[in-house]
C-alpha cells in the first residue's frame, strides 16, 4: 500500500550535520530538532520550495499505515 502521490515526490536524506534548523514533522506533529538526520519530500511539480516537508525517517517510511485523516 502506498500513500497518494508518492511517485510525484522527490525525497532527499538530510544528514545530521546538514540539519541546521528545527522542523515540524507532518507525520507525527513532533519537532525534528536541529542536528537530527531526516528526509525532505518535495513535490516534483512544485514551483515553490515552500511545498517541501521535513519528515522523521520512521514517519516517512510508515506514512502509508497512518489512520485516515493523518498525513
Amino acid at each position: 500500500m502506498s500513500a497518494p502521490g508518492d511517485d510525484e515526490v522527490t525525497v532527499t536524506r538530510v544528514q545530521p550535520y546538514q540539519a541546521r534548523k528545527a522542523y515540524r514533522c507532518p507525520g507525527c506533529q513532533q519537532e525534528i530538532p536541529a542536528g537530527t538526520g531526516h528526509v525532505v519530500a518535495v513535490p516534483v511539480a512544485a514551483a515553490d520550495a515552500d511545498l517541501r516537508r521535513h519528515w522523521h525517517h520512521g514517519c516517512w517510511e510508515h506514512r502509508a499505515r497512518r489512520r485516515p485523516g493523518r498525513r
